[in-house]
């Protein structure tokens, strides 16, 4: 891959990556943090990266590689200070306004919204991830697979077991959609 192919590449799918990587981090700089490593790791391999294969997958790959890379040099400092905030993402930004919902609607709407990202954001790893990318970056149950290294039936079981996990929290907390 060339460097005008990798900034296609970029104006194609950054903003997917980008998106995942602020899910899977959690907090909004720490996703643009992942995301801006992320690139930096693809940029030093762009000589290596094959326009045949799926670069979107190997981008994701190299985001959830960093990611759990960083947790782990976490993790002593987390058990000290324990972190129960949520931050709410946005990956549009400020949105403008929309006369047709009512500020109330929209209040609900954002609420739920939050709720739905709070409940996902506390799933063990092994089923926010495949729900992430599916959702968020829009990748197939095989690239699930592909990226995650595991069969696509295992892909399937679990986020099966994680949408049924949110429907479980979300009625438990007086959602009944």
């Amino acid at each position: 891959m060339n460097n005008n192919e990798f900034e296609q590449f970029v104006r194609e799918y950054g903003a997917h990556i980008l998106r995942f990587c602020r899910m899977t981090a959690g907090e909004r700089e720490a996703g643009d943090e992942l995301y801006q490593d992320t690139m930096l790791k693809l940029t030093e391999k762009v000589g290596q990266l094959d326009t045949d294969q799926n670069t979107k997958s190997y981008a994701l790959s190299v985001s959830i590689f960093l990611w759990k890379n960083r947790r782990r040099k976490n993790v002593s400092r987390k058990r000290l200070v324990p972190t129960d905030s949520f931050e709410v993402l946005s990956d549009e930004g400020w949105e403008p306004c929309d006369n047709s919902i009512s500020p109330e609607e929209r209040l609900l709407s954002d609420h739920e919204t939050r709720v739905v990202r709070q409940v996902v954001y506390h799933l063990p790893e092994k089923y926010r991830v495949p729900i992430h990318l599916f959702y968020s970056a829009e990748m197939q149950i095989a690239q699930i697979a592909q990226i995650l290294h595991i069969p696509e039936g295992t892909v399937k079981t679990r986020m099966r077991k994680a949408k049924k996990m949110i429907k479980d929290e979300l009625e438990a907390l007086g959602y009944d959609r």
